[in-house]
């Protein structure tokens, strides 16, 4: 298992002057960051009061932020989530976990390279996968045969020319 912590989304503003702050989410749906319960900043952890989505960010009362001071303050601050307060569904992971896993090739076993990144685009994500050469793979079933987190390998079917 990689990192207890993960980097969950960035306050960009406050909202309001009642100490509310508003939130980017880096996660698959700002309702992912609306339940989690509680948010690490500077390592210090504070508990959501009240969240909601507000046009994409996550508008949140934290715990001890109760005036547009204090909200301030974390302003450009990086939130952070434990792991262990989220619940994954079977076949959910987080990205943090797949980035420098093996592609394998699901055909022929050969290694294909690492995962290095990954791009989160509308109509779904791509990884970059760096070995002899870099190539992009959409993350759909049609190209990722498997991720095998605990092993450490993402099985892919690649087409002519990729």
């Amino acid at each position: 298992m990689s990192n207890r912590f993960l980097e969950a989304g960035k306050i960009v503003n406050t909202h309001g002057v009642r100490g509310e702050v508003r939130i980017q989410p880096w996660a698959d749906s700002p309702d992912f960051l609306q339940d989690v319960g509680r948010l690490f900043i500077d390592g210090v952890p504070k508990r959501i009061l009240s969240a909601r989505v507000h046009k994409g960010f996550v508008i949140a009362t934290l715990d001890g932020v109760t005036d547009i001071s204090e909200a301030i303050r974390l302003k450009n601050k990086t939130v952070l989530i434990d792991r262990d307060d989220v619940h994954l569904e079977p076949g959910q992971f987080f990205i943090a976990d797949i980035l420098g896993i093996r592609a394998i090739d699901a055909e022929t076993g050969e290694g294909i390279g690492t995962v290095a990144d990954v791009l989160h685009l509308p109509a779904n994500n791509v990884y970059i996968i760096k070995g002899e050469r870099e190539i992009l793979v959409p993350a759909v079933p049609d190209f990722v045969v498997g991720i095998n987190i605990d092993e450490g390998y993402m099985r892919l079917r690649l087409i002519e020319g990729m």
